[in-house]
């Protein structure tokens, strides 16, 4: 268990210096800037910001990013609509409200 934890913790910094390294944008992203490029490009259906904000971080770090803004969003939705977090993340996403 403990190895597979150090190597994927090892692919995790091997991506970050890679995208260090990559010289194309000095400025760096973090995952959750990353996160919202790309879920506000796929809504907007804009491949190319699609595109560049997958290349911003690991696959891995922007999976976790888009998971997070998915909760806080759902949980924001669901004060508004004073609601259950599942009622609202059903509702979304068309699925029977149980």
């Amino acid at each position: 268990m403990w190895g597979r934890l150090r190597e994927a913790g090892a692919r995790l910094l091997r991506s970050l210096r890679t995208e260090a390294d990559s010289g194309k944008d000095k400025r760096t992203h973090n995952l959750f800037e990353a996160a919202a490029v790309y879920v506000s490009a796929r809504a907007e259906d804009d491949q190319e910001q699609l595109d560049e904000a997958a290349g911003w971080v690991s696959p891995e770090a922007l999976s976790f990013g888009v998971s997070e803004l998915a909760c806080r969003a759902v949980v924001v939705l669901a004060r508004e609509r004073d609601e259950s977090p599942q009622t609202v993340a059903r509702s979304l996403l068309g699925l029977p409200v149980a």
